[in-house]
C-alpha cells in the first residue's frame, strides 16, 4: 500500500498550502470534533477489533462525503459507468476507502487532535491543518479538506504523513484507478476487482 502512495501530487499541495489563511473557526471546530470523535474509537480499548472497525466506519460514514470521493478518483468514468456499475463500484470502493482510513489512522493513535489553522480555498472549501499529539511526545500532522456550508460539511479528502511525505489520500487513488482504467478500455469490472484485491490484502496487514 505504501508503494502506491509514495509518489505525491506535489503541485496540488503547494498551491493549497500558498492560498492565504483566514482561520474559519466553524470548519476549524467541525473537524476538531468529528475528528476526536474518529480517533476516540481507534484508541478504545474497551472494544474489540470488529466492534473498532464498526465504529470507526459509522463515524467516518457522517464525517466524509465517500459518494463524491468515489466520483473523483475514477474522473470522467464517473459519467461512463452504467447504472449498475456504478452502484457496485462504489460498493467496493466504500469498503476499501474505510480501510484505508483505518489503516493509515491506526498509526495516528493520540491523546488529542490540536487545530492548527485553516486555509479557506473559497466559500464553500477549505482545509484544517492539525496535529495529533500523542504519548510517546511523536506529533503527527493530519491535514483535512473540508467541503459544504455550516451544518453541511463533509471531508472529502486526507493528508496523512507516509514516509516523511504529506499525502492526500483522494488524490493518490485518482492517479492509480484512472491510470489502471486507461490501461483497461474504461473497465469497471477491472477496477473493482483490483479495488476488492487491495482491500483484501489491506484488511490482512490490519493492526490488532
Amino acid at each position: 500500500m505504501k508503494t502506491l502512495l509514495r509518489s505525491t501530487l506535489a503541485a496540488s499541495f503547494l498551491l493549497a498550502s500558498a492560498l492565504p489563511v483566514f482561520a474559519d473557526a466553524r470548519t476549524e471546530a467541525y473537524v476538531q470534533k468529528n475528528a476526536s470523535e474518529v480517533l476516540k474509537s481507534l484508541n478504545n480499548p474497551k472494544l474489540t477489533a470488529a466492534e473498532r472497525t464498526a465504529a470507526f466506519s459509522t463515524y467516518m460514514d457522517k464525517f466524509t462525503n465517500l459518494d463524491a470521493v468515489s466520483n473523483f478518483v475514477i474522473g470522467k468514468y464517473s459519467r461512463r459507468f452504467t447504472e449498475a456499475e456504478l452502484t457496485r463500484y462504489r460498493k467496493a470502493f466504500r469498503t476499501y476507502a474505510l480501510t484505508v482510513y483505518e489503516y493509515e489512522l491506526d498509526a495516528y493513535r493520540g491523546e488529542a487532535v490540536e487545530v492548527k489553522n485553516s486555509v479557506d480555498r473559497s466559500e464553500t472549501d477549505s482545509i484544517v491543518n492539525t496535529v495529533i499529539k500523542r504519548q510517546d511526545g511523536t506529533d503527527m500532522d493530519v491535514r483535512w479538506r473540508v467541503q459544504g456550508k455550516e451544518g453541511s460539511y463533509k471531508v472529502v479528502d486526507v493528508a496523512l504523513n507516509l514516509d516523511g511525505n504529506l499525502i492526500w489520500l483522494a488524490i493518490e487513488q485518482r492517479a492509480q484507478f484512472i491510470a489502471l482504467l486507461d490501461k483497461n478500455n474504461g473497465s469497471a469490472d477491472a477496477l473493482i476487482k483490483k479495488i476488492e484485491s487491495m482491500t483484501a490484502d489491506l484488511k490482512s496487514k490490519s493492526r490488532s
